[in-house]
């Protein structure tokens, strides 16, 4: 555990998101993304003085973005101006991003695989605009600057830290759509906290391959091969798989009935996406609990997604035909992320 000692450098990023909304008045904490006012991310920091107190801050804006705009990419963009900081001359010591809270988890597990450097890279938003009752924008982005700024997190990848806690970018998701509390980790739990005292406490680290350790390089992508989510549910048919075959899908995530099966007339349309060389990943829709790879699955080439969230195999899959189509090789990548 290391106390806030002399001040560190960090980097904070913004991209826009809720963190940087007024709302109308101090009880809109829900219509603000239509009727309110966005800040760039100087005048957010500037809000809160107690933040520039737990480090010195360099503050740059990136994109000034709701999260449901958020594109691959944009990923590509971000990731690449994330490993330029942390690698050039005057890096930091740590960088935090401000982002939406709606896609953030995919935002943070895209730069967990991409991002070449060891450097702490956290990410925070908030629930609610920083002029609201409640709102959780300034003590978010200040457990943030002083996870990025401790000792303790370097090497951990990406993480995100919202309510005190800091999540893992692999295993995190939202989970609630206002209440503060929305980012859990429901299969393994965070990896520890920032206290009210300033200090930062880990009692696990990421044991999955990220950051430094990938094979995947995006330094030279301007896109990325295009995987859609196919969403099983009681007399689900293959529309959606075909459609998104004729829409030049190259992968399809089959968000499955757990533990991992497709109704039949849907699983038609994934034999036919196979035999027409699409790559198919089984994921659930449950939120929790592993894919297993069944013989079955095995024989016909189907890639299991371990217990990823099919937003997240999506994210792997995209990367992982960057490297391989071969639903074997592809397996190997998924067992490895």
């Amino acid at each position: 555990m290391t106390e806030q000692g002399d001040k560190r450098t960090v980097a904070v990023i913004g991209t826009g998101g809720t963190i940087s909304f007024d709302g109308r008045h101090s009880l809109d904490s829900y219509e603000y993304v239509d009727h309110g006012v966005r800040h760039g991310i100087e005048e957010v920091v500037a809000r809160f003085p107690e933040v520039s107190a737990a480090a010195t801050l360099r503050p740059m804006d990136f994109r000034s973005l709701s999260s449901t705009a958020v594109s691959p990419a944009d990923w590509l963009d971000l990731s690449k101006t994330v490993t330029g900081l942390a690698s050039g001359p005057d890096a930091p010591d740590g960088i935090v991003i401000t982002h939406g809270t709606a896609t953030m988890e995919e935002t943070a597990f895209f730069l967990n695989l991409t991002v070449k450097t060891d450097k702490p890279v956290v990410m925070t938003g908030a629930q609610r605009p920083k002029n609201t009752l409640g709102s959780d924008a300034g003590p978010n982005l200040l457990h943030a600057v002083r996870a990025a700024a401790a000792e303790e997190m370097q090497g951990t990848g990406v993480t995100v830290v919202l309510n005190e806690e800091i999540q893992a970018a692999r295993d995190v998701s939202k989970t609630s759509t206002h209440r503060l509390e929305t980012f859990r980790s429901p299969d393994l739990g965070m990896l520890g906290y920032v206290d009210p005292d300033g200090r930062t406490v880990l009692y696990r680290r990421p044991a999955r391959a990220h950051t430094l350790a990938t094979e995947f390089d995006v330094a030279g992508l301007d896109v990325l091969p295009r995987v859609d989510i196919a969403f099983s549910y009681g007399g689900a048919d293959g529309a959606a798989v075909e459609a998104f075959m004729a829409a030049g899908a190259k992968a399809v995530v089959v968000a499955t009935l757990a533990p991992g099966l497709a109704p039949p007339a849907q699983d038609e349309a994934i034999e036919a996406a196979q035999a027409a060389g699409a790559l198919v990943v089984f994921s659930t829709r449950v939120g929790s609990g592993r894919i297993l790879l069944r013989d079955t699955m095995r024989d016909r080439g189907i890639v299991a997604a371990d217990n990823l969230s099919p937003q997240k195999a999506r994210i792997l899959a995209m990367l992982a035909l960057t490297v391989s189509e071969d639903p074997a090789r592809v397996q190997e990548i998924f067992d490895r992320y």
